[in-house]
């Protein structure tokens, strides 16, 4: 019987003795004993085991180290989902002699960003995953990296000009386009739209501006139906917003909702719950615990789900190819942009795929 995840140290187990043994009779160097060499080989054929590239690049006893920066996870549950990706990539890889390290900085805070991000190009490690949330303060930290020629892949937000290994997320832009079409369906009656942005500092967050971009532009192109796009920014701990909000649905005019995060989802379902306003369409983003009750009580109409638990492994996954078997990695690795509705979220939690 093949086992394909067989490793050097099982073969050394199996046939009683060292790494180093196995290691030099794969590799055809040094002095091993006919002894060894014969347990060595038996036990090699009887796995049917073929040297591969995982194999010999264990071999060379070479361990990387991998830096994580992303938003501290107890802030935001988007981000709590992010870092169960990046344990799930920790605890992959470390047999592998795959060090991954997380470097956390605050949500709401550039200059806890810059200075996280500071002090692991200080740290040196072999390859760097970030979620650069603060597109201002990461243009030259992607100059320190690029200084010191440490690969970096981007997740979250893709910002072309970083020159990164590789980005992996989603189009942003289309995402935008995907929440307007699923706002239009059905609407007959002219009316307003609103745009949240709720607790972010939306001037240096491109990635909801191209989400804004992307909705806007559907309905300039696409849509029959005049309607009017008002955009806000709101900050929950600000003490006039939930007034804010009230004031916002009191207009009887409003058709639909389109929130650009996460969180700001959860937040904008409970005030449409609580003022009975769920005649209005809303639409927003991934599968949390809140969102998830709000979309099967109906509050929610539609998730687009961006999956950053996957985003954040597969980024490390992509470091790994790159630092260990030298595989080239794609510039970009965009997910798709799946819709999920009260109808499918049960098959789709269902699948495992999420």
């Amino acid at each position: 019987m093949v086992e394909k995840n067989i490793r050097i140290k099982d073969i050394a187990r199996l046939a009683g003795v060292s790494v180093g043994t196995v290691d030099r009779v794969l590799h055809n160097r040094g002095r091993v004993s006919p002894e060894a060499l014969q347990k060595v080989t038996a036990v090699m054929e009887q796995i049917d085991y073929k040297p591969n590239l995982l194999a010999r690049t264990l071999g060379s006893n070479k361990n990387y180290r991998i830096a994580a920066i992303l938003p501290d996870p107890n802030q935001d549950p988007y981000w709590a989902q992010a870092n169960l990706g990046i344990t799930q990539a920790q605890l992959e890889w470390a047999q592998y002699g795959i060090q991954v390290e997380l470097f956390l900085f605050d949500l709401l805070d550039r200059d806890s960003f810059q200075k996280t991000a500071h002090r692991v190009h200080l740290a040196r490690p072999d390859g760097i995953l970030i979620a650069p949330t603060f597109y201002h303060e990461a243009l030259p930290i992607f100059e320190l990296f690029r200084e010191t020629d440490t690969p970096f892949v981007l997740f979250n937000t893709n910002i072309p000009e970083a020159k990164s290994l590789s980005f992996i997320g989603q189009n942003l832009h289309q995402s935008g386009r995907v929440g307007a079409e699923l706002m239009n369906l059905g609407q007959h009656e002219k009316g307003t739209l609103a745009v949240l942005h709720i607790d972010e500092d939306i001037q240096d967050s491109v990635h909801l501006l191209e989400k804004e971009r992307g909705f806007r532009e559907y309905f300039k192109e696409k849509s029959k139906v005049a309607f009017d796009i008002v955009d806000f920014n709101m900050n929950p701990k600000d003490p006039s917003f939930e007034d804010q909000f009230k004031t916002l649905l009191d207009d009887k005019s409003l058709r639909g909702l389109f929130v650009s995060t996460s969180k700001g989802t959860a937040v904008a379902a409970s005030i449409v719950e609580k003022y009975g306003r769920q005649d209005i369409r809303l639409v927003g983003y991934d599968l949390l615990e809140e969102n998830l009750r709000y979309l099967r009580a109906g509050v929610i109409d539609f998730l687009i789900n961006q999956n950053p638990k996957r985003q954040a492994s597969l980024g490390i996954s992509h470091l790994v190819n790159h630092l260990m078997f030298k595989k080239g990695t794609p510039a970009t690795d965009l997910f798709p942009l799946e819709v999920i509705t009260q109808q499918n979220v049960e098959s789709y939690l269902g699948s495992g795929i999420h």
